[in-house]
């Protein structure tokens, strides 16, 4: 899990960005973000319940897209001054391995030139 102060606290932030900032799609996430107010990145993982009806599979989902984000940034060292949300459509990522979705967590950084 990522620490407190990576985390979106309350609505207001979560409205900016998505009024501001720019959106990358990928397979079966969508990335969008905008610049930080701060000097390290703040991260949000959207699975709605069009997804799954499980809260158990959208809680898994969210549990390890903030995983890999995490791992991701303590290997990059250098800062990620931005507000990142990450939009989950498709039920697939819950069984997709480990590997498969590091990579396209990171295909979709390196798209939004984040990494």
């Amino acid at each position: 899990m990522i620490s407190r102060k990576n985390r979106f606290h309350g609505r207001g932030s979560l409205n900016f960005v998505y009024k501001k900032g720019t959106s990358v799609r990928g397979e079966h996430i969508t990335l969008r973000f905008a610049g930080s107010r701060g000097a390290d990145y703040r991260l949000a993982v959207v699975v709605s319940r069009k997804v799954s009806k499980s809260a158990v599979v959208r809680n898994r989902i969210r549990r390890r897209i903030y995983e890999i984000v995490r791992l991701s940034r303590s290997q990059s060292g250098s800062p990620w001054p931005v507000d990142m949300i990450l939009t989950v459509f498709d039920e697939q990522i819950a069984a997709v391995p480990s590997e498969t979705l590091r990579g396209a967590i990171l295909a979709l950084l390196k798209k939004a030139k984040i990494v």
